[in-house]
């Protein structure tokens, strides 16, 4: 995916992307303080907004190819089941039993299959999001503060799965976290974005632990002290 020179104008907010960024087969990160426009971006990104200005080069990425994973997970009024399989049943694509019983187990929700879904806790819901997300094999996803109503234990093991899918079938990540843990374990490129401009970016050893910007200096040194 190709972004150039985005803007989106609200009443008290604009964003201003304004340099050309590709996003190709990597795991990207997008930090900033509340309020930067990380969420705005990342909506105008997946196709969920439409900017003012400036182009979105899919480079051949269908619909079908991209998904989203929220803070707040939604959950259809059915199984869990139902829920996991819900996006094959979407693009006519027939479950494989192996397959789900695989995520089910990987998520903890084996014996919980056939529970209503939106019974879970936010945290199970959030894991059967993320599973549920990645049924289908996508291409491009976002994730948007998705490990936040999730375990420590939870984290680590979606985080070691992300890093383990990367190596086996490779796709595009970008991910909104506050928490930098998350960021540092798993993504390649970090965007510090300020005041609804990317300020800074690079490695994610560069960006979180020899920052030149001092807007990012300051974001760092509060999310560390509050963290």
């Amino acid at each position: 995916m190709k972004i150039s020179n985005i803007t989106k104008k609200f009443e008290n907010f604009s964003l201003d992307w304004q340099q050309e960024t590709s996003f190709n087969g990597k795991i990207y990160g997008i930090i900033g303080s509340n309020g930067c426009g990380k969420t705005t971006f990342m909506k105008i990104a997946a196709g969920l907004i439409e900017p003012d200005g400036g182009n979105i080069d899919y480079e051949g990425l269908k619909p079908q190819d991209i998904t989203m994973i929220f803070r707040k997970p939604y959950m259809i009024h059915d199984t869990v089941y139902k829920n996991l399989i819900y996006p094959l049943t979407l693009r006519k694509i027939k479950p494989n039993d192996e397959r789900i019983e695989h995520y089910l187990e990987m998520a903890g929700l084996t014996k919980m299959k056939k529970q209503y879904a939106p019974s879970l806790s936010s945290g199970e819901q959030q894991k059967l999001s993320f599973i549920r997300a990645m049924i289908f094999e996508p291409k491009l996803i976002f994730v948007d503060e998705a490990f936040s109503n999730m375990d420590i234990e939870s984290v680590h093991l979606f985080e070691n799965y992300i890093l383990k899918m990367q190596k086996e079938e490779p796709a595009t990540w970008i991910i909104i976290s506050h928490q930098l843990s998350n960021i540092k374990r798993v993504c390649d490129q970090v965007y510090f974005m300020h005041n609804g401009k990317p300020e800074a970016h690079g490695r994610a050893d560069e960006i979180l632990h020899g920052p030149q910007n001092p807007n990012l200096k300051r974001y760092l040194h509060n999310e560390i002290l509050t963290s």
